[in-house]
């Protein structure tokens, strides 16, 4: 059991906050920071095209195959351990990758790294879940957000200072060295900070299992752990190798096998009386699959935006990747703000945040649209894109952090690292499916077409995601109208049915 949110004081919660806060930011920075120091790690390491992808995609591989599998192991070892376990190997890993000798060498640091960021994320998500109730978890969550904005705009900045100040060789290397002190810190503060003890002995919960190993070991439910592991192995593989042989595609149908067979073996888990990995009857609390749907959705159309925007303003435009990373930065501090505004306010409006950030997107996406047309056609200056791209950032405020919120309000306490883990798989593979399926379509375009019209056909590809998400938000404000009707009618019932018995006295 982990312990309740009664057991530490106020204090205690905001303390453990600014530890996970300081972590999540440094296990994002490393994302959008990376992006900026490729063409470095180019020249540095004299690798090539495949060793660069890898450096972006082994992170991306290993951070979704190990998170829901992570997420349980805390909800039953105690998140806190798990957390500082986490990022002792992001930070172990961090400077691996600094002091790399060659590409395979840096690649397998990145791959570490992504094992380490797996980790602490849905342990992060579940703390606050566990120590945070009511409007103070919404307002914890709004801090999330604005971590979460503040270092999507920091990164590039502080990625293209570093290289500057430390040239190409040392530069990129102290994009990832730049965690170390933050990994240090953190695990001190935790250690110090974090509710004892940090790790909890398992329930030994198969029935048949001899010897506490065993017991221990069933409780982890290790065959579902490697099934849903190879299964999203084979689903994020194809996509990530996207411009490779079309021959990765046969993992497709092999990875939504995997996926069923891994439903049948949660559910024998459930039926003879052992712990699953999952507890399937999350999925029947339509808040929490309503709100991971619209999360899957959002990231699987509004993520491809910025990779539309760094091609079109680069190749399209010929700006420099530092003019680049300038058209995010009003959009990610908007999102920064965004996020702690609608963080204290989510418990009064609930899912219609929500909906009016995805609305927001859709009419930053229409502006961007209208502003390269107008680019096209009559010169006005893409730089109007700062002003355009400001209304996704909003968006992204509104919607992730009170998605997160509203989605876990009603999941077990016991289950919510491994359904944050859920909620930010979902993410992961809406992302990786995404950028892979817009992108293509641009491409593609650019046979036919400028670079505007390509960017314009992206955009719409976007939207048609984003209302997807958006019908799937209503959906859910319905379901939680009705809910909420169907609570008030019973307790009238109630409240009539003790008048009448009341009247016989």
């Amino acid at each position: 059991m982990q312990p309740n949110s009664t057991e530490i004081d106020g204090a205690d919660r905001w303390r453990i906050l600014v530890v996970l806060l300081g972590v999540i930011f440094m296990s994002l920075i490393v994302v959008s920071i990376v992006n900026v120091a490729l063409p470095s790690i180019q020249l540095g390491l004299g690798a090539d095209q495949s060793d660069l992808q890898w450096v972006l995609s082994g992170y991306a591989l290993t951070f979704g195959i190990i998170l829901v599998a992570a997420g349980r192991a805390g909800d039953i070892m105690g998140r806190g351990g798990i957390f500082l376990v986490g990022v002792g190997i992001f930070t172990a890993s961090s400077i691996a990758a600094g002091f790399a000798a060659d590409a395979m060498w840096l690649n397998a640091a990145r791959f570490v790294q992504g094992i380490g960021s797996g980790l602490l994320s849905p342990q992060a998500i579940g703390m606050i879940q566990q120590y945070f109730r009511g409007e103070k978890r919404g307002r914890a969550f709004g801090y999330f957000g604005t971590v979460v904005g503040f270092s999507v705009a920091i990164g590039p900045v502080l990625g293209g200072l570093l290289i500057e100040l430390g040239g190409s060789d040392l530069g990129w290397r102290l994009t990832f060295l730049v965690n170390v002190p933050i990994g240090i810190v953190a695990i001190i503060l935790g250690v110090r900070w974090f509710p004892k003890p940090l790790f909890r002995r398992p329930p030994q919960s198969a029935p048949n299992a001899t010897g506490r190993t065993a017991g221990w070991l069933w409780s982890l439910d290790p065959v579902g752990s490697l099934l849903l592991g190879l299964a999203l192995l084979a689903i994020l593989y194809p996509f990530m190798e996207s411009r490779g042989s079309a021959l990765w595609w046969a993992l497709l149908p092999v990875g939504l096998v995997l996926v069923w067979v891994w439903l049948l073996w949660e559910r024998r888990c459930s039926r003879f009386g052992h712990t699953p990995m999952v507890d399937l009857d999350i999925f029947r609390t339509r808040s929490f699959t309503n709100g991971s749907l619209i999360m899957s959705l959002y990231f699987m159309g509004m993520t491809s935006v910025w990779v539309l925007v760094a091609l079109y303003v680069q190749d399209g435009q010929g700006k420099t990747a530092f003019e680049s990373g300038l058209f995010g930065i009003p959009a990610a501090l908007l999102a920064a703000y965004a996020a702690h505004w609608s963080g204290r306010r989510v418990s009064q409006y609930g899912r219609r945040i929500v909906i009016g950030g995805l609305l927001l997107a859709l009419v930053g996406l229409a502006a961007s649209i209208a502003v390269v047309l107008l680019h096209e056609q009559f010169g006005l200056s893409v730089w109007w894109l700062l002003l355009s791209l400001s209304f996704i950032g909003v968006a992204q405020g509104f919607v992730i952090s009170p998605n997160q919120t509203l989605t876990l309000a009603e999941v077990p306490l016991e289950y919510a690292g491994s359904s944050g883990a859920i909620m930010q798989t979902g993410q992961r593979i809406g992302t990786s499916v995404g950028i892979a399926m817009i992108t293509a379509a641009v491409f593609a375009s650019l046979a036919r077409w400028s670079w505007s019209i390509a960017v314009v056909i992206g955009f719409v590809l976007i939207a048609l995601v984003v209302l997807v998400a958006l019908g799937v938000a209503f959906k859910d404000q319905r379901d939680r109208e009705k809910h909420t009707a169907r609570r008030i009618e019973l307790q009238r019932g109630q409240r009539a049915q003790l008048d009448i018995s009341e009247s016989h006295f």
